[in-house]
């Protein structure tokens, strides 16, 4: 029991250390594109810039972490129930701080720049007066709602339970592609909560004021993508029922096993050979 405890305990550390390093490399690289590039490589680039990102870590902490690296992604697996509400917490924490660290990062890197805009700019999301095209209020909620189930589904779908493996992370990489290609001109494309609050810290009031709505839109989008994968895939549920019931057996088992070593008992018919 000890030795599966430790072993347990480090597996949890390295995914912490994978979703904290893989959101902060995600920050960095893929919104330090649209902040220090964004005028050259445009709307395509910065799309690319972000689904080849995730792409890249997917392959590299896949299938420690399952490269969530994204708050969203990780409550589609909790309502799924392919995670722990303790294993959602830690990668909450882990991508939160990696995001802050990642942008914090890419400020130090962009104030070597002269004339680089920072404040109130930064690579962050907003709606109204700070969207390219203006859109609402309720529109930028329900464009960052559509989008993240879309990214969210994506996972729920290609990944078989938490890892990313093989060919997992194409369709992954590729769905965030098309999802900043709508969404730039639209918020600057959230769909994850600790991608959005991060520059935002450092961007300052005007980014702040406008934040709440990339945290929540996205958190509904991730419930609702893994409340519709159930209807539509019901053998994900009917694996996970057998996987529940034959993880339960070998509990039961163990159990009863315990039980005739603390008792003393000796082996009856089926738990060990006779004389």
């Amino acid at each position: 029991m000890r030795t599966i405890t430790e072993n347990r305990t480090a597996a949890d550390q390295r995914a912490f250390v994978c979703e904290f390093l893989g959101t902060l490399v995600l920050v960095f690289f893929a919104v330090g594109a649209a902040v220090v590039s964004g005028q050259y490589i445009g709307t395509l680039g910065i799309a690319f810039a972000f689904g080849l990102v995730l792409l890249a870590v997917a392959y590299a902490v896949g299938p420690i972490s399952g490269s969530h690296l994204n708050p969203a992604v990780t409550l589609g697996m909790l309502v799924a129930r392919r995670i722990t509400v303790r294993t959602a917490v830690e990668y909450w924490i882990a991508q939160v701080l990696g995001g802050i660290a990642g942008a914090a990062l890419l400020l130090l890197v962009a104030k070597q720049v002269p004339g680089l805009r920072t404040h109130g700019a930064f690579g962050t999301n907003g709606y109204g007066y700070r969207s390219a095209v203006g859109v609402n209020i309720f529109g930028a909620f329900v464009v960052e709602v559509i989008m993240t189930f879309l990214l969210v589904f994506v996972y729920l779908a290609v990944t078989h339970r938490i890892a990313v493996v093989g060919f997992d992370g194409l369709p992954i990489g590729m769905a965030l592609v098309v999802i900043h290609l709508i969404g730039v001109p639209l918020t600057g494309t959230g769909v994850n909560p600790a991608r959005s609050l991060a520059p935002a810290i450092f961007a300052g009031s005007p980014a702040l004021t406008q934040v709440w709505l990339f945290l929540v839109a996205p958190l509904v989008g991730g419930a609702l993508a893994a409340v519709v994968h159930e209807a539509t895939h019901p053998a994900f549920a009917a694996a996970r029922a057998a996987r529940a019931a034959a993880a339960e057996m070998e509990t039961a088992v163990r159990a009863d096993g315990l039980g005739d070593l603390r008792g003393g008992a000796a082996p009856g018919p089926g738990r060990g050979p006779q004389a």
